[in-house]
């Protein structure tokens, strides 16, 4: 199921101004498809903010191939990337502030990369080697970043929306104003439990989070109308007293704008919003999946082209004279250089000690623990 992109209203404040329903079965967009926008819409972007987030974008489509690549070669046993939806990641990354905390669900990374999770941090996690963070113990993809609040993900698909609705119940009860959560789910996440219960909660109670859910219209190989019979998914957010924004997730933004008036809600104690970006997966569900068995890959390609949120921001920031010819070029070029140079010196760091498997269970370690470890030494391999 391909959904029809029709922006309705043009423009920041007609949209905002509109009642809660009309705005969740309403689009907010910015930038159009062709890299135009209206001056007065754009006004308040600047040179510097608006190269800072073609730059994000860029960094995850770079990063993602070559780990895309990684896994083709073996090297990797599993990799899910984000191609079409980093105008979603970055867009809502840039309106979190140092002292929020991220709750991602698997197209996220970026969210990280963009906050200050290193590189080499992220890439460590993805060979499980001995400088992960998590030592091991997650599959790829499952990075986490204690110094910039981004909470691992769980492959448990839900399980981390009422997470992040009790992250900022934490700070809620803590009377830590000023700060507030970000809770990730893709549009499957929707139709579990998890979701209505954290909805609720965060509505009854004011939470202070902003809830997104990446809409890219296939939850692996499940279709959009396949997940509910509401008109779109910001709708449902709507019944539980939350309001609701739906955003052309593909532009960056667009996306910007509506996180940054969700955070600044939140923060000043005005409770939680829900946000649909809408958006599509240009590429496979993960690394084990085949799209073409079940989708209409002429669709893909309009998504993979025409709607490309990289090429839509780069075409407004030359139209301005912010991008010089050639410059994204060779910028793709030294990231490129950077991954290759990170992957180079993570794939050689040897496994984590083998004593770590017992680890971050107790404190200090029990003598049940320590018998064991010491009967698995015995083992032969």
């Amino acid at each position: 199921m391909a959904v029809a992109i029709q922006a309705q209203p043009a423009g920041a404040e007609a949209y905002f101004d509109l009642d809660d329903e009309a705005r969740a079965r309403g689009l907010f967009r910015l930038v159009e498809e062709d890299g135009s926008a209206a001056a007065g819409d754009v006004a308040w972007v600047d040179r510097d903010l608006a190269r800072r987030l073609f730059d994000g974008m860029l960094t995850i489509r770079v990063t993602d191939a070559r780990m895309m690549a990684l896994q083709r070669q073996g090297r990797i046993g599993f990799y899910g990337e984000a191609m079409g939806q980093e105008a979603a990641v970055v867009g809502s990354a840039a309106a979190s502030a140092p002292a929020d905390w991220i709750i991602p669900a698997l197209r996220e990374a970026g969210v990280g990369l963009f906050r200050g999770m290193t590189l080499d941090a992220y890439i460590a996690q993805i060979f499980g080697n001995g400088a992960d963070p998590t030592k091991g113990r997650q599959m790829p993809c499952h990075p986490c970043d204690r110094a910039t609040n981004y909470v691992v993900m769980s492959s448990c698909v839900s399980t981390q929306i009422p997470h992040a609705v009790g992250v900022a119940m934490a700070m809620k009860i803590a009377g830590d104003r000023g700060k507030c959560a970000f809770g990730y789910m893709g549009d499957g996440g929707t139709s579990e439990g998890d979701f209505h219960v954290a909805l609720n909660f965060a509505g009854v109670m004011a939470a202070p989070v902003v809830l997104i859910c990446q809409n890219n219209q296939w939850a692996i190989s499940t279709p959009g109308r396949s997940q509910t019979a509401a008109e779109t998914i910001a709708l449902k957010a709507v019944g539980y007293g939350v309001p609701a924004l739906r955003v052309d997730g593909n532009d960056v933004l667009a996306v910007y704008e509506a996180c940054r008036r969700a955070a600044e809600r939140a923060r000043a104690g005005g409770g939680p919003t829900f946000i649909e970006l809408l958006t599509y997966r240009v590429s496979a569900h993960s690394s084990s999946d085949d799209p073409s068995r079940y989708r209409d890959e002429q669709v893909t390609e309009i998504w993979r082209t025409r709607r490309d949120p990289l090429r839509r921001m780069k075409t407004f920031l030359e139209a301005r004279g912010w991008l010089a010819p050639g410059e994204p070029e060779a910028r793709a070029a030294e990231l490129e250089a950077r991954v290759r140079e990170v992957i180079a010196a993570q794939e050689a760091v040897p496994p984590p000690p083998f004593e770590t498997i017992v680890d971050d269970v107790f404190e200090e370690p029990t003598w049940l623990l320590r018998e064991q470890l010491a009967a698995a030494r015995r083992e032969p391999d």
